[in-house]
């Protein structure tokens, strides 16, 4: 592992990693599991993993895709066994997040999520917020889609309320509408299990990112994927619409 590590630091290692956790409930049926132990092994997964990627490789921004805006469709008591179990992570893991200057934030329609579950977010977002190490934001109740119609009908109540004009609406204007405007598009997007999408996910913010979809589930996503992961980012070229010069 070490030499991978040192290996991946002489490269550019992306400022902001974007994850879609997927695979939790098809790792747990493939162990005879209930879903719901999925869920569980996820958790643990993604703590794994911030804690890797911040302390061993220095990522600055990292979000998470929790709970999209179609979850809502699976069985209630599923649905309501992750609210609590992110409830559980928040209550247990703020303090230490305090500690390791991890900033918590959030995206999506926090409105829809039980309230219990909104204070302990509220809480966590108050305690974190000085934290500057590592940003971490928590997509919940997140789809892309929406936001960025939401991000539309704001723009469309400040021209009709005269704050803002026609001519001013631009690419600039509808992204520091978003969720977390002042976060960076990401650099590199994972999606685990072998789905080859992104599933409503930074539709907007995605547009010059490197994709990496790896068949591996997500309970089982550990720091040797992430760095394979990197690695791959690495040997691409970022050329954001232009042309690569040659050296003369």
């Amino acid at each position: 592992m070490r030499p991978l590590i040192e290996r991946i630091r002489e490269g550019e290692i992306p400022r902001h990693i974007a994850l879609i956790m997927d695979g939790n409930g098809r790792w747990a049926e493939s162990q005879g599991w209930p879903r719901t132990a999925g869920y569980q092994a996820g958790a643990q997964a993604a703590e794994r993993l911030l804690r890797f990627a911040g302390e061993r490789l220095g990522i600055r921004y990292i979000t998470l895709y929790a709970f999209s805006t179609e979850n809502w469709k699976r069985p209630e008591t599923e649905v309501a066994f992750v609210m609590k179990l992110l409830e559980r992570f928040l209550r247990e893991k703020t303090g230490e997040f305090v500690q390791r200057g991890i900033r918590l934030r959030v995206a999506g329609n926090v409105e829809d999520l039980p309230e219990s579950l909104q204070r302990s977010l509220d809480r966590s977002l108050r305690e974190t917020k000085d934290c500057d190490a590592l940003h971490l934001t928590v997509a919940l109740s997140y789809g892309s889609r929406q936001e960025i119609v939401q991000a539309c009908a704001r723009i469309g109540e400040e021209i009709a309320a005269g704050r803002m004009a026609v001519s001013d609406v631009s690419e600039q204007a509808l992204a520091a509408r978003m969720y977390a405007p002042d976060v960076p598009d990401p650099d590199l997007i994972i999606r685990t299990s072998g789905e080859i999408r992104l599933s409503n996910f930074l539709l907007w913010q995605a547009a010059y990112a490197e994709l990496y979809f790896t068949d591996v589930l997500w309970p089982d996503f550990a720091p040797v994927h992430l760095i394979r992961a990197i690695a791959d980012y690495q040997m691409r070229h970022r050329r954001f619409g232009s042309v690569e010069r040659k050296e003369s």
